[in-house]
Parts: structure tokens; sequence; C-alpha cells
């Protein structure tokens, strides 16, 4: 999607997405001590509800978003919650590289709750060198993304066994979760990165 759309979704008022609840999913495996506190990058951030979560649990914090009015509302709900995230608009599949948002890393956990599922095919290639680029060996990748369907024409999200080719040997899923949102299949995944 175009990013002006994106911008528009936010301006048009709450996005269905931005929910303002951390998921379960990530609960456990903050305060599980699965993943342990770190440097964190929240992919496609949107108002940084996940992101403001992982730096009041001792996570140093990164998120990123294309909509810079979902950045404006991140930044100002992280000043109002007292703690502090850095925050960047930019494209996600130039993280890393001299062209990206400043980020810094290499980061210790990459978490991507629903920004994965809304790349075209074409690009995933490109998010997967990305998540070579920023997250450490041995790092942590929480995704939450739907499984198969099509919308508007447009193929969108993966089986879990089409997300591990994708990604390829490099990311061992620690454990994979499915359910489901609004009637389709979706999955929650975490990996490791365990190889070059």
């Amino acid at each position: 999607m175009h990013p002006i759309l994106w911008e528009l979704l936010y301006l048009l008022g709450t996005p269905p997405w931005d929910t303002g609840i951390t998921p379960p999913e990530v609960v456990e495996v903050v305060e599980s001590g699965q993943v342990p506190p770190g440097r964190a990058l929240d992919i496609g951030c949107g108002t940084g509800t996940n992101a403001i979560y992982l730096a009041r649990h001792g996570f140093q914090v990164v998120g990123v978003d294309v909509a810079r009015l979902a950045i404006r509302r991140a930044r100002r709900k992280a000043r109002r919650a007292g703690v502090a995230v850095s925050f960047h608009r930019g494209d996600i599949l130039k993280l890393g590289t001299p062209q990206g948002p400043p980020i810094g890393g290499p980061f210790d956990l990459a978490l991507d709750i629903g920004c994965f599922h809304g790349l075209e095919p074409s690009d995933r290639p490109a998010y997967v060198a990305m998540l070579r680029r920023v997250l450490r060996m041995g790092g942590f990748y929480l995704l939450y993304a739907w499984g198969p369907r099509t919308m508007r024409g447009r193929p969108m999200g993966l089986t879990p066994e089409a997300m591990q080719e994708l990604l390829g040997e490099a990311f061992h899923p620690l454990w994979i979760r499915a359910g489901e949102e609004r009637g389709h299949p979706s999955y929650w995944y975490l990996f490791q990165r365990l190889a070059p």
C-alpha cells in the first residue's frame, strides 16, 4: 500500500489494528524471560503501544513506521508514559542501510505485529534481508502474521511452512501458534536467529 494511504488511515481516526493493547503473546515472552531485556526494534510500530510496553520492561527500543502521523502520536504517547523510545519514520525494507532511518543496532529482539503480511509478495526477500541486517546472532524475532488469504485481488499472508522456507535455516522456530482473525487463519511465531 502506498505510504499516503497509511497516512490517510491514521488521519481518519484510529485504524482497526491500533488497539492500544499489547498482545498476550508479547507479554508472555517478555514477562516469562523467554526474551531477556536488550535492544528491541518494533517494525511497523504504529502509535507505539508495544514499543512503550517493551521500554517499561527494560528494553532499549526503536520503533519504525511509514506513517508520519503514527510516529507523531507514538512520540506523544511515550512522553506521557515517561519512557524513552526512539521513533523514526521510514521504509522498513531499508532498515540497516544508509538509505534507511538511523536506527543503530544490531538488535536482540525484532517485533512485527502485522507489518509483514501487508507487504507485496515481491518485497518479502527484501524484508528477510532487512532482518538479517538488523538482528544479531542469537536474537529473537517475534511475528504476528496472517495465513494465506486474498484481499482486493491481492495475495497476503503465508502458511507457517512457507514462512519458515522464506526465512531459511538462519531462523529457527521456537514456537508457532495458530489462531484466527475475522474468520481467517493467523499465526504467532517466535524465531531465534542462529546463522548468518
